[in-house]
């Protein structure tokens, strides 16, 4: 017997069927997979962290929260979005993302910890640099 499967081909059929008639089928298992792979990706996933702890940050802050530049974090907060983890706005010139309902769910799920921040925190339209 290899480790990975059996010596003998043999098929519990009641069983089998019972299991694979309350299987999804491919179309229905399409819309969780591509959700699981938006948090394939450790950068993803570290955007989904800052979200859960901030609620709803825009891409400038949450490029200087994870250490990597707008482009990139504007490209994952869209793959996020796509997948239904995340929901945007616009705010004049800002975009402003939060996690939704299930992109919460599958981040517990992870169990990454994000930090806790102020959730009464608002972003005021104005770099820390510039309001000097």
């Amino acid at each position: 017997m290899t480790e990975d499967r059996c010596d003998l081909l043999c098929l519990d059929l009641p069983h089998a069927e019972a299991v694979r008639g309350g299987l999804p089928n491919v179309e229905q298992a399409a819309g969780p997979a591509q959700q699981f792979r938006a948090l394939a990706d450790p950068q993803r996933l570290r955007i989904a962290a800052a979200l859960q702890a901030g609620g709803e940050l825009c891409v400038c802050d949450m490029a200087w929260i994870v250490g990597t530049s707008q482009n990139l974090v504007s490209h994952h907060a869209r793959v996020l979005r796509t997948a239904g983890m995340a929901a945007s706005r616009k705010d004049g010139k800002l975009v402003m993302y939060r996690l939704t309902d299930i992109g919460q769910a599958l981040l517990a799920m992870t169990g990454i910890a994000s930090p806790t921040a102020d959730p009464g925190a608002s972003h005021p339209g104005v770099s820390a640099a510039s309001s000097v």
